[in-house]
């Protein structure tokens, strides 16, 4: 079954210095029956104004990846570890207790626009409290998963998140690990059909898609896309 999120459906947020969409609920947008999905806590897409800053806080047991489209942010913990990321990087925090972190856009003149995804972490599991990857100019590859195969970052969760770079007309098909899966576009119109239900579902920009009791999901892109699928075996 496939269920769509569409981009008028999530919440929104606009303090002039923050513009945002948010998935599922976070800050003020409150929703009782969007609280997450499966592991997938927070699905965020976030617009800082040039020299723009989130001040120290702290987050949950949880992963918090962000994925630069566009400008430069350095994110800082109170530890006194920091990652630097651009457009074509990712970054990736292991939140830590009692720990705070903070991230600002680095230009002064460009705003940074960012995706971020918080993933509960399994408490036995620790990592490299930050990773950093460049993005590969291909169009499929592993982002994220539970032991960074690929060259992918690590999670510590049992979640592989795939990127797909595909062009107008393009088509993939990925197996699915478990009963779950997100998918998101960030950027272009696709459709999205499972192996079991055969349902065709239709993404513009910036929709989303829950996915359940499928074995595999086909994408095919209608124009130029960008997008993620969140595999969420557990």
């Amino acid at each position: 079954m496939i269920t769509s999120r569409t981009a008028k459906e999530c919440g929104t947020a606009d303090f002039g210095w923050l513009q945002a969409r948010y998935t599922f609920s976070f800050g003020h947008y409150f929703d009782p029956k969007l609280m997450g999905y499966a592991s997938l806590r927070v699905l965020n897409q976030e617009v800082l104004a040039p020299g723009a800053s989130f001040q120290p806080r702290t987050y949950p047991r949880v992963d918090v990846l962000n994925i630069i489209l566009q400008g430069a942010a350095e994110y800082r913990d109170s530890a006194g570890n920091s990652v630097r990321a651009q457009a074509g990087e990712a970054a990736l925090l292991s939140a830590q207790p009692n720990v705070s972190y903070s991230e600002l856009n680095t230009s002064a003149s460009q705003p940074l626009t960012r995706m971020q995804l918080w993933l509960d972490a399994c408490p036995e599991h620790e990592n490299a409290l930050t990773q950093k990857m460049t993005l590969p100019d291909t169009t499929h590859f592993l982002l994220a998963s539970p032991d960074g195969e690929k060259g992918s970052l690590q999670l510590r969760q049992n979640v592989w998140i795939h990127h797909l770079d595909l062009g107008a007309g393009e088509q993939i098909t990925l197996p699915l690990r478990g009963p779950r899966a997100y998918l998101q576009s960030i950027h272009g119109q696709t459709d999205a059909q499972g192996s079991a239900s055969r349902e065709l579902q239709k993404l513009a920009c910036g929709d989303g898609a829950f996915i359940h009791q499928e074995n595999s999901l086909t994408v095919s892109a209608i124009t130029p896309l960008r997008a993620l699928l969140i595999d969420m075996p557990v």
